[in-house]
């Protein structure tokens, strides 16, 4: 014959009141350390219910107290997203200056050619004799006004290009030197040589070729 369950409820809290049922703390199947209900670490009677049962049942169905829910953890913010450094505005190129115009040589406006005054072959010196017909020319030269003039130098087809370039510079430094002397400014007179590229006539007789070793006055504005 089967043995209600509430007649071994009753009996079992009989022998716990008499003394005759003790249950050690520590041995408890389902002992909570952390409830201290005994002071004699042993659990009898009454206070059975308080250390035996929990976290199951009591011995007297008596339910266990539910742990209040662990409070909510905070959720770690989530990280900024990286912001991409922004990249530097493209700079315009500055504008190639504009090429600079070309300077135009000067123009002449007018040659005074010195008539019958001529040098000797490879010679640089004035001969006696034209020094008179420098002055003429010294005259109109003055009339000129405050222009610049140039004292250009030339030479006959005798001779190496590099040389008669040389020799007709230093005829031009002999009469520019000697208008100086007859009172004409130096600041607008300027000697150059142009050796046998220009000649007056052709270089093929010997009369041409003297008339070309000569020197002639050239005015720009």
């Amino acid at each position: 014959m089967r043995t209600p369950p509430f007649l071994f409820s009753i009996v079992g809290t009989i022998l716990l009141s008499a003394g005759v049922v003790t249950a050690h703390a520590a041995e408890a199947p389902f002992y909570n350390p952390t409830n201290a209900a005994s002071p004699t670490g042993f659990t009898i009677g009454y206070e059975l219910f308080r250390t035996i049962g929990c976290p199951g049942r009591g011995l007297f169905d008596t339910p266990c107290p539910v742990p209040p829910p662990p409070a909510p953890v905070a959720a770690a913010p989530e990280p900024e997203p990286a912001v991409a450094p922004l990249a530097p505005a493209p700079v315009a190129a500055a504008p190639e200056p504009a090429p600079l115009a070309p300077v135009a040589e000067p123009v002449p406006v007018a040659t005074l050619v010195l008539e019958g005054v001529n040098f000797d072959f490879d010679k640089a010196v004035i001969r006696p004799g034209d020094y008179a017909k420098l002055d003429q020319n010294v005259t109109t030269l003055k009339t000129w006004g405050d222009v610049d003039v140039e004292v250009a130098g030339h030479t006959c087809s005798i001779g190496t290009e590099a040389y008669n370039l040389g020799l007709s510079q230093r005829r031009a430094e002999a009469v520019r030197n000697y208008l100086i002397s007859k009172g004409v400014s130096a600041d607008r007179l300027t000697a150059k040589g142009y050796g046998e590229s220009r000649p007056a006539v052709s270089n093929d007789t010997r009369e041409g070729r003297a008339q070309n070793r000569r020197v002639e006055l050239v005015r720009y504005k």
